[in-house]
């Protein structure tokens, strides 16, 4: 379900290193690994790649990415369940991500059902069947981290 990762030394050799002279690639992927467990793939392209041609638009982005993902209004859980249902509406890729961080956050299994339910009524039968295959998809990452062997 996620894309494949980029080569990082391609990316250096070709594109640049990244030049950030504030903040580390590693520092910047630490938020990432903290919601997620794991930097997502087009994300380790983004650090990579705009940290090399343009860093103070990534540290411009990582700034609002930050200041919108992390409302003080919202606990995490609740942030990342209500990403995890506007990403199923709009069937986008990203979706398991913010399931993973949901679940991470504390998200039970019947919560996000919850979420895939009130997607499906507004979104239909589509929504169901993909947030159905999330929550399993979720479910074996989860049994994957739990026992890597």
């Amino acid at each position: 379900m996620l894309p494949k990762r980029i080569d990082r030394q391609l990316v250096e050799s070709r594109i640049g290193a990244y030049a950030d002279p504030v903040t580390s690639q590693e520092a910047r992927g630490d938020i990432y690994k903290d919601l997620i467990g794991f930097i997502p793939p087009r994300i380790e392209a983004r650090l990579a790649v705009t940290g090399a041609l343009d860093p103070k638009l990534l540290d411009l982005q990582e700034q609002m990415r930050e200041q919108a993902m992390y409302p003080k209004c919202f606990d995490v859980k609740t942030a990342q369940l209500m990403l995890f249902g506007m990403l199923l509406m709009d069937m986008n890729d990203a979706v398991v991500l913010h399931g993973i961080a949901a679940r991470r956050a504390g998200a039970s299994w019947e919560e996000m059902q919850a979420v895939v339910s009130l997607c499906f009524l507004f979104r239909g039968l589509s929504a169901a069947n993909r947030g159905a295959e999330l929550l399993a998809t979720i479910a074996e990452h989860e049994s994957k981290q739990a026992d890597p062997a």
